[in-house]
């Protein structure tokens, strides 16, 4: 068992300390920690690296989040392939911008209210049970969308996660990039409706989901996106987008016209079922008229 403790960040740290300083000194000034492919498996308390603002701590065995109340300063935290399950002890953490957890064994994204300048959020390739898939608690995605909706979180990594439905999503209105490959994603009605409401995203990456193999995905993902700058790592050129709204446009004006013609076919249809009608009425009026006169019998035809 290896402990992140303040003893062994002191020891093997890359700074070392002036003559006139003394470890407490010295550690309060640390801005940067890289303690990753350690076999670290706890952080114990670091509440003295009170300028910590980047911590490296991926490729370990850490289990749990701990002791990282105190650093309120920390923008950046690295906690990929470790044996995380629970995203818990962050909200203190107001000025965190980038939260890597990729590779752990994450089931919920939930913990992360209060995480005010969240920008990435990269939670790829957890390691779940057969048949699960990665969800969204909605109090999280409500926070991480309106906590401070000038800067809400701009770039999601959810890749590899079995995912088979991202709708949910729409609520994170300020997204930029959203990274959502190798997973379950079958409908390309749903990916409309998302793009319908993601009106800031410039590039997404769907790349080895089920949903690419449909007819005409890429075009219909193009024309509904007007933002979309990036799609599965092929740029979206203006050419591409023009082109495929000059169809569109032809496509539409074609069925309006043909849904036209077909109105006023069925009004002269009716217009003509109307007068043969009429003209019936009529002639079995002339004929009744002179019936009664004793003119005509029947058999006779009349002129």
């Amino acid at each position: 068992m290896v402990r992140l403790t303040l003893d062994l960040i002191a020891k093997n740290s890359n700074l070392k300390p002036r003559k006139e300083e003394n470890v407490l000194q010295y550690l309060k000034k640390i801005t940067h920690i890289n303690f990753s492919d350690k076999n670290i498996d706890a952080i114990e308390d670091l509440s003295l690296c009170k300028n910590l603002s980047v911590l490296y701590l991926y490729d370990n065995r850490i289990s749990q989040i701990t002791n990282l109340n105190y650093a309120t300063n920390l923008t950046h935290l690295y906690l990929q392939n470790n044996c995380i399950s629970c995203i818990e002890n962050l909200r203190s953490l107001k000025k965190l911008e980038k939260l890597y957890l990729g590779g752990n064994y994450i089931a919920v994204i939930e913990g992360l209210e209060g995480l005010e300048g969240l920008r990435e959020l990269h939670v790829e390739s957890q390691r779940l049970p057969l048949g699960e898939k990665l969800v969204f608690d909605p109090r999280t995605l409500h926070s991480l969308a309106f906590l401070f909706l000038q800067k809400s979180l701009s770039i999601l990594n959810i890749s590899n996660n079995n995912i088979d439905d991202i709708r949910d999503l729409e609520i994170l209105e300020n997204l930029n990039q959203l990274i959502a490959a190798d997973n379950q994603l079958l409908h390309v009605k749903d990916l409309e409706f998302l793009l319908n409401k993601l009106m800031k995203l410039w590039k997404m990456d769907l790349n080895r989901n089920p949903v690419c193999l449909k007819p005409k995905y890429r075009d219909r993902l193009i024309l509904v996106s007007k933002s979309l700058e990036f799609l599965d790592g092929k740029e979206i050129k203006n050419m591409e987008r023009q082109f495929l709204m000059n169809w569109k446009a032809s496509k539409d004006a074609k069925k309006t016209s043909k849904k036209k013609n077909s109105k006023n076919e069925d009004t002269h249809n009716s217009c003509n079922s109307k007068g043969n009608k009429n003209k019936q009425m009529g002639l079995h009026q002339t004929q009744k008229l002179l019936q009664s006169e004793g003119d005509y019998q029947p058999g006779e035809k009349t002129v």
